[in-house]
């Protein structure tokens, strides 16, 4: 087994941080997005071989844990290598860590497909890049693995009209922007994680019927599904359906299902564990009876990535 290699460096920016204090979790996937792109290049798969053939590696899903807080100014490093090889698919091992204490700050599994950057239609990988994928495999370390949450193979992509029979709540509505693309022009991983968590308050105001935030509690992801199922692009119009899946002592499971709005298809689906966070004590709380009961009365045991 190989060493993990470097394939990123840089540091938390004051505008990755959100309201909770803390780099937000779209971030996390921004800078996982960029280490997989130098990644690719250590893979005989970087802009030369893109530019050549029209086809990049990219994300299909992701297994994300997110471990420590990180906070502006926080220097960052990520390095990668390969847990398994299929001729049309790598599972890629991420992990993130503060390199100022050498602390985890996350981790992240990915499914990585090479995709033409026209259709996003999946290609083979090259025997080379299989090759080369081959020299840098190593194992998944424990705190990579998934806790809270299991990977089961995705659920058949739902339809929207199934989310709304289902009583999932509507926690988003919008159009894509420019900005939200990628290099290539479709809706970037960080888009997708971005769309989701700036839906949260919408689902618990609508669950708890007040804004938390108002009252000194925050929340915070410990671990995050998603299944990429159809790319978007610019102007494409996109709504989320939300549900609560479990909810025990001090966390709760909720699943996002994002669609198409026009076709009812789609885009991705999610699944996420989360807790309750004193914003001055910065530590996960117990959920209080009162939030307890109202989460379980949404309760859809059934959903899921």
């Amino acid at each position: 087994m190989a060493a993990p290699i470097e394939v990123y460096r840089n540091s938390v920016q004051a505008w990755e941080i959100d309201q909770m204090g803390h780099m937000n979790v779209q971030f996390y996937v921004d800078k996982s997005a960029s280490a997989l792109a130098v990644f690719s290049h250590h893979l005989g798969l970087g802009p030369d071989f893109t530019r050549r053939e029209g086809a990049r590696l990219v994300a299909r899903e992701h297994h994300i844990r997110f471990l420590r807080e990180q906070h502006p100014g926080a220097p960052l490093r990520i390095v990668s290598g390969v847990l398994a090889t299929a001729p049309d698919r790598l599972r890629i091992y991420q992990e993130m860590t503060n390199a100022a204490n050498g602390e985890v700050a996350a981790t992240f599994t990915i499914e990585a497909e090479l995709q033409d950057i026209r259709s996003r239609a999946p290609r083979r990988l090259p025997g080379a890049a299989l090759a080369a994928a081959e020299g840098l495999r190593m194992e998944l370390p424990d705190h990579g693995a998934p806790r809270g949450l299991e990977l089961q193979p995705p659920r058949p992509s739902p339809m929207l009209a199934e989310a709304d029979a289902l009583g999932m709540l509507a926690t988003y509505h919008g159009m894509v922007s420019p900005a939200m693309c990628d290099a290539d022009g479709w809706l970037a991983p960080r888009a997708y994680m971005g769309i989701v968590s700036d839906s949260v308050p919408n689902l618990l105001v609508q669950i708890y019927g007040v804004d938390r935030s108002r009252m000194g509690i925050g929340g915070a992801a410990l671990e995050y599904r998603f299944a990429y199922r159809r790319a978007a692009r610019a102007g494409d119009l996109l709504t989320l359906r939300s549900g609560i899946k479990q909810v025990g002592r001090k966390a709760y499971v909720f699943v996002h299902w994002l669609f198409d709005l026009s076709t009812g298809e789609a885009l991705a689906t999610a699944e996420a564990v989360a807790v309750l966070l004193d914003l001055k004590a910065r530590r996960a709380i117990e959920i209080p009876a009162e939030f307890r009961e109202l989460l379980e009365r949404h309760m859809h045991p059934e959903l899921g990535v």
